[in-house]
């Protein structure tokens, strides 16, 4: 079977894998299960909806559990919670792209007016998962970025202020 080799995780898998191999899971798996203009794409919509949530429900989890104590081998509490924010945004821009990807799967395109309707919901449907893909990009990338203890700790510089200038009356 053609799909045999691609990437297949499910929720449960997630949670055995630390949070940045989570996030490169399930990049994986949707760079492995491509959308397209059919059923198997609304299915694969949806799924990948899922495991994002799961994904993002995770990593707001793992960011409460950094701020308690004896938590090591997670990534800073704003780090996950960054990648929580982003994975939101996935969220936001898959499900979005169910709207044109509906109606590219329900709508006949017999016409010549049908499909020249039909190029605006493919480029609304490709924005949106492009959208998405860089939302989750995102995610995988505010896990990388160490927060160093020293800056963590530096207080912030005060403002600098303008010299007061007198007017003469």
């Amino acid at each position: 079977m053609p799909g045999d080799d691609l990437h297949t995780y499910e929720p449960p898998d997630l949670d055995d894998m630390s949070p940045r191999q989570a996030v490169d899971a399930v990049t994986a798996d949707i760079r492995d299960h491509r959308i397209t203009a059919d059923g198997t794409g609304m299915f694969n919509t949806t799924r990948h909806i899922g495991l994002l949530c799961h994904l993002a429900a995770r990593m707001a989890g793992d960011a409460e559990y950094q701020l308690a104590p004896n938590s090591a081998g997670l990534p800073p509490a704003e780090n996950l919670s960054a990648s929580a924010g982003h994975l939101g945004k996935a969220i936001a821009h898959y499900t979005q792209a169910l709207a044109p990807l509906l109606v590219l799967t329900t709508t006949a395109q017999d016409t010549l007016q049908q499909q020249l309707d039909s190029l605006d919901h493919h480029s609304r449907l490709r924005i949106h998962l492009d959208d998405g893909g860089r939302a989750l990009a995102a995610a995988r990338t505010a896990l990388e970025a160490p927060r160093s203890p020293a800056a963590a700790c530096a207080p912030a510089p005060a403002p600098l202020r303008a010299t007061a200038v007198r007017r003469r009356v």
